[in-house]
């Protein structure tokens, strides 16, 4: 059995060498299956270091479900502003207060939406007729006498 000291707690003889093993990587529900992997682990730490082809492999497999996630996740964004009739100028002046080109980047899957955009995105996509509040509230109108309103379905709340 091959052995070495462990690079990362040090334990002398820690790192045994493994061939044949395999691990599913998951991102955002997405899972890709890496099979035949070879590296060293400790088995005092738990310190796992790849060979370099495999490390290769695995750092591949993690970049594309990345990729494929923020993509996944644009289209999503990009479906639902669709569904609410928005436009990219408007979904952004009402939803992100970023810019144009941030907005179309999302969609795009270049870069994943702040968390708190991405549950408001979903929630309008579950529940559309806020979009209206969202408006309301959004034009800035003075709130101070503002009265909370028990939502029925499709009932919008109004500002005075």
């Amino acid at each position: 059995m091959k052995a070495q000291q462990c690079f990362s707690c040090g334990a002398p003889q820690g790192m045994s060498h493994f061939e044949g093993r395999a691990e599913t990587l998951r991102v955002k529900g997405l899972e890709r299956r890496i099979d035949d992997l070879s590296g060293w682990e400790c088995q005092m730490c738990g310190e796992v270091e790849l060979d370099p082809g495999c490390s290769d492999r695995h750092t591949n497999a993690g970049d594309e479900l990345v990729i494929a996630a923020r993509k996944m996740i644009g289209e999503e964004m990009k479906r639902i502003r669709r569904k609410l009739h928005l436009s990219q100028k408007e979904a952004v002046a009402l939803l992100s207060g970023g810019g144009h080109n941030a907005f179309s980047r999302y969609e795009r899957g270049e870069v994943l939406p702040p968390k708190a955009l991405m549950l408001l995105m979903r929630l309008l996509d579950r529940y559309p007729h806020l979009l209206a509040d969202a408006q309301t509230l959004a034009e800035g109108a003075d709130l101070r006498g503002f009265k909370t309103t028990v939502h029925k379905e499709h009932e919008t709340l109004t500002a005075s």
